[in-house]
């Protein structure tokens, strides 16, 4: 078995079709084609099966695309490194997001950071914060920003930011609330919600306080999609509990209101994580640096904005 036939196998694996892996290998068909019949007799196993629609990967093959992928992906770090020691940042960034950062501060990050490293690549993939973290262990990426989950991770986790959650109405919304919200007040509303799935991190934590405080949140819709349930919440009556990041623009653009939940504060934490065996090379440490000043940026600027709209509703006016 040879390095160049592990690296043909994964690549072949991740397209599919010899035409599009050959293409990304920048080699002739008939070379990959031999290369890995080779590795197919090398581990005395059929790795494709041959169809009409592409290579189709046998249970070997997906086995072996588990044990490699980390492996090759060290290789990669590790030729990084040295070829970066100069001081210059190359390379290759390949990172998981969670969907509210990815709504929340991505443009911005990638704008600045293509301006910083032009020679750097950035691959992002966006899921649910278990997800990412079991792709984080598995070695499918190299590092996630996700909401950090209540069990133990056996990651390192960086912690970025605690951020509160809110509840959010359209700029039309018919019934006058509060600027400042119980969870229990909240519920009694009766307010038509639409909410994450309980697979989503955001309802996970949304669900934990609602059991602390005895109380039914009894969505009337459930979608994870944040870019659909920001739209509903725009042109309908129905309300919904979310980070302010995944909403910055539109409450700046006065098409959303945001009403603070005072008692208990539900608050997310935001975190990075990485596998401990496998460290960051030093263009996606320069990116989840650049990310999490985005998101602290972000996040105080919000602060600050609440704080000015808490002073001028207890303001009074003179007679």
């Amino acid at each position: 078995m040879e390095f160049r036939q592990v690296q043909y196998f994964i690549c072949l694996f991740e397209e599919g079709t010899v035409t599009r892996a050959a293409r990304r290998l920048n080699i002739v068909q008939p070379a990959l084609s031999m290369q890995i019949a080779k590795l197919e007799a090398d581990v005395d196993q059929q790795l494709f099966e041959r169809t009409k629609q592409g290579m189709v990967p046998t249970a070997a093959a997906r086995q072996m695309y588990r044990i490699f992928l980390p492996i090759m992906r060290d290789f990669s770090h590790a030729r990084t490194q040295l070829m970066s020691a100069d001081g210059e940042i190359s390379g290759h960034v390949n990172i998981g997001l969670i969907a509210s950062i990815t709504e929340g501060v991505l443009a911005e990050t990638l704008s600045e950071f293509s301006a910083k490293y032009p020679s750097v690549s950035v691959r992002v993939a966006d899921g649910y914060s278990a997800t990412l973290a079991d792709w984080v262990a598995g070695g499918k990426i190299d590092a996630a920003i996700i909401n950090k989950p209540r069990r133990q991770l056996s990651l390192n986790v960086e912690h970025i930011v605690d951020e509160e959650m809110v509840l959010i109405t359209s700029a039309g919304f018919s019934a006058v609330l509060a600027p400042r919200l119980t969870l229990r007040q909240i519920s009694a509303l009766g307010l038509t919600l639409v909410l994450p799935t309980r697979e989503h991190g955001l309802r996970g934590i949304l669900d934990s306080f609602a059991q602390h405080e005895d109380v039914d949140l009894a969505p009337q819709f459930e979608i994870d999609s944040l870019v659909t349930t920001v739209k509903l919440v725009e042109q309908t009556q129905l309300a919904t509990l979310l980070p302010r990041i995944a909403v910055h623009r539109g409450l700046s653009e006065g098409r959303l209101r945001s009403h603070a939940i005072v008692s208990p504060r539900l608050i997310r934490q935001v975190v990075a994580i990485s596998h401990p065996r496998r460290p960051l090379n030093s263009a996606t440490s320069a990116f989840i640096a650049l990310l999490t000043q985005q998101i602290r940026r972000r996040t105080q600027e919000q602060t600050s904005d609440e704080a000015n709209v808490a002073l001028s509703s207890t303001e009074v006016t003179p007679n």
